[in-house]
């Protein structure tokens, strides 16, 4: 695919995302706390990223210095615990490995923000179901404003003097996982992306009967029509992408992660980046284990 394909179909997954605020608008962000939590900064943000509704967020950077860091956009993930939103990225998930991915992160050099999504974390009061319908009646999805909120975020991130905007890379697990790759779909700012648990093919997950594994917050409408899962994810190449599976994950059927890897081998075998895209399973099911972490941190450690 040529770059003006790309960027063509990225205009064409951005329209599918229903009536989105102005990508252009201002952004103003307020510091409202600030700690150290062991060998790590911490702060607490409150950004207006969409002009709706105020988006909390959390920044943790090294403490030695402030110059421009390589700085990861982390996406917290669903799990139905509607309470925690980005303060996984403080405390992990019972489903994940340990330690959080804060320590780790800032214990290697690197920055990360995480922000809490539509009814998560600060934001949460209305159920997932009542933010949909809303949403739906005004032409708008909820998917489409998630990730809108996302990629302000890689806004504000460039906005700062101590982010390196050239070594911003993604990551998340499970929703957060299909957050990390959208945004580097449609973003070509993220240089590296990472998801957890959750590449998955939609048809085959309609075949497999998988559909209530995902919230209804997952469902773009119309998207079958334009795109498959490899479609997407084929936008970004030959940008280095790394992709962590369990072998008996419901949410990421088998067949299904056969037929993005052999798509997404010849499409980067094409762009002359193999050695940029792996699809990696282990015999598992949706949970992030210590072999997939050690791999999270080799492959940021090779890319970013």
């Amino acid at each position: 695919m040529k770059k003006a394909e790309k960027e063509t179909a990225r205009k064409e997954l951005m329209n599918l995302l229903g009536e989105l605020p102005d990508l252009d608008r201002s952004l103003s962000s307020e510091v409202i706390e600030v700690e150290k939590r062991g060998k790590y900064r911490l702060e607490r943000l409150l950004l207006d990223l969409n002009g709706i509704e105020p988006v909390p967020g959390i920044f943790v950077s090294p403490l030695e210095d402030t110059a421009p860091r390589p700085t990861i956009l982390y996406n917290h993930s669903h799990g139905h615990e509607y309470h925690i939103g980005k303060d996984e990225l403080l405390h992990g998930r019972t489903y994940m490995h340990s330690p959080p991915y804060a320590e780790v992160l800032t214990g290697r050099g690197y920055s990360a923000l995480c922000i809490d999504h539509w009814g998560f974390g600060e934001r949460r009061g209305r159920t997932e179901s009542e933010i949909f319908k809303e949403m739906l009646w005004n032409g708008r999805v909820m998917w489409g404003m998630m990730v809108y909120d996302s990629l302000r975020s890689l806004d504000y991130l460039t906005s700062r003097s101590d982010v390196d905007a050239g070594r911003l890379g993604t990551l998340g697990m499970s929703m957060g996982s299909t957050m990390a790759w959208w945004i580097a779909a449609l973003d070509t700012r993220v240089k590296v992306c990472i998801d957890l648990c959750c590449l998955t093919d939609f048809l085959a997950l309609i075949k497999s009967g998988g559909l209530d594994g995902h919230g209804v917050y997952y469902y773009v409408p119309g998207l079958l029509r334009f795109f498959t899962t490899a479609r997407i994810n084929a936008l970004i190449a030959p940008r280095p992408h790394l992709s962590l599976n369990g072998m008996y994950d419901p949410l990421t059927p088998p067949a299904g992660l056969d037929r993005i890897e052999t798509e997404l081998r010849e499409v980067y075998q094409r762009e002359g980046a193999m050695d940029a895209w792996q699809l990696l399973r282990s015999p598992t099911a949706h949970f992030e284990t210590a072999a997939m972490r050690k791999e999270v941190l080799s492959f940021l450690e090779k890319w970013l």
